[in-house]
């Protein structure tokens, strides 16, 4: 069977058909999920490289349902080449270990993941030597006074997780660039669909599947994208080496949620500005951070750089004391006070004071927020469950 061509299709068709190929040995009209761990050699092996990844060796070096997954999210992100691993974290690691040697600097947004801040504020610096600037990524002043002879990498996320802030992605890579420094953005609270940042120039993006592409809550993977000869270093030396590689199954089921994910995340964008605007009218609600409002500060720039809308995920805090926010949560009837984001139902998590990364949050954060990561419902139901929680604690609701 030739080649299919895809060019010049829309983003909701490649979604469905690139990847989804027949499979040769039956004939059946999707991919089949090949669970084995080690394929057939040829004659003489011995002049094989065992690290290879290019060949069917063993399910480490580079799965079947891998390489489809693999082939559908470098096309949905506008890039070169993909490597799929176990998770979100996995892709951040293999990047960083496969791109960074002693004596490399890194600067990091003040807003990341937070296995993404204790790489770069601890782990990484102590175990690796790599020397680490936290900086405020929406201030291009503040990366440009930030960098040093040895500044290898810059890496932030746009919207960033848990404050929502937006970047400035192409302003980033102009002064990176200019300074011989690669950029990584972590696109996982904007998705392909909102954000391609390798269209302004970044050179590398990372992906947690696990969230909108996978969109079922049911499966783990990780994505970078980028230039195929880098990606083929990231697969030789975290890959095959350290050994972070997606399970065919988890490959197998995020294959089958990318076929929806353009579908649902219209959905995501679209619930999470009606309820962010709801909340913003709340007297018992004192902030909301969602760029699609006009009044976040990162409105104008995140309506040049999100196509389709702002995601999914907002952070809201209250007028009220700390178990306030736990009260509230047990009055939820549709909303799951759980941690993660994309799922098909709609996820809460309280983040109160003491949390580690407080002190690089804009002060309103600081009396501790929730972190909502909105669902498909249907958004009246979302915001009625709402409404009648912030009502069973007494606070003051309108219309």
């Amino acid at each position: 069977m030739s080649e299919k061509n895809y060019d010049g299709l829309s983003f909701t068709t490649r979604a469905i058909h690139v990847g989804n190929e027949p499979d040769p040995g039956t004939g059946a009209i999707e991919p089949p999920i090949n669970m084995a761990n080690s394929f057939l050699l040829p004659y003489d092996p011995s002049t094989m490289n065992w690290s290879a990844s290019e060949d069917k060796i063993y399910t480490r070096n580079g799965g079947v349902n891998q390489g489809l997954l693999e082939k559908k999210i470098a096309n949905l992100e506008g890039g070169e080449d993909c490597v799929c691993l176990a998770s979100g974290v996995a892709a951040l690691s293999a990047l960083f270990f496969t791109k960074l040697k002693k004596g490399d600097h890194v600067i990091f947004s003040t807003v990341t993941y937070i296995a993404t801040y204790r790489i770069f504020n601890e782990l990484w610096t102590e175990k690796w030597g790599i020397e680490t600037s936290i900086v405020d990524c929406t201030d291009l002043e503040k990366i440009k006074a930030a960098i040093r002879p040895n500044t290898k990498l810059i890496h932030f996320e746009s919207p960033g997780n848990p404050t929502l802030c937006i970047c400035d992605i192409e302003g980033i890579v102009k002064l990176a660039h200019e300074h011989g420094i690669l950029v990584s953005a972590d696109n996982t609270f904007s998705s392909p669909y909102n954000t391609r940042p390798l269209e302004y120039g970044v050179d590398f993006v990372v992906e947690s599947l696990t969230k909108y592409i996978n969109g079922h809550g049911d499966s783990m993977g990780g994505a970078i994208i980028g230039p195929h000869e880098d990606l083929e270093q990231v697969r030789y030396q975290a890959q095959v080496n350290i050994g972070g590689v997606i399970s065919p199954f988890n490959a197998w089921l995020i294959m089958r949620g990318a076929v929806t994910f353009p579908l649902r995340m219209q959905v995501h964008n679209d619930n999470a500005l009606a309820i962010a605007k709801w909340l913003e009218k709340q007297p018992c609600v004192s902030f909301v951070a969602y760029p699609g409002l006009e009044s976040h500060k990162g409105h104008d720039l995140a309506v040049k750089q999100m196509k389709n809308g702002f995601g999914g995920v907002l952070s809201f805090g209250l007028k009220g004391e700390h178990d306030l926010y736990n009260r509230v949560v047990t009055h939820l009837n549709i909303f799951t006070s759980a941690v993660s984001l994309g799922h098909d139902a709609s996820l809460i998590v309280f983040l109160g004071e003491d949390d580690e990364r407080m002190y690089l949050y804009p002060e309103e954060f600081h009396g501790g927020f929730y972190r909502v990561a909105i669902g498909i419902e249907d958004k009246n139901d979302l915001i009625n469950d709402l409404r009648q929680a912030f009502v069973a604690e007494g606070l003051e609701v309108v219309d």
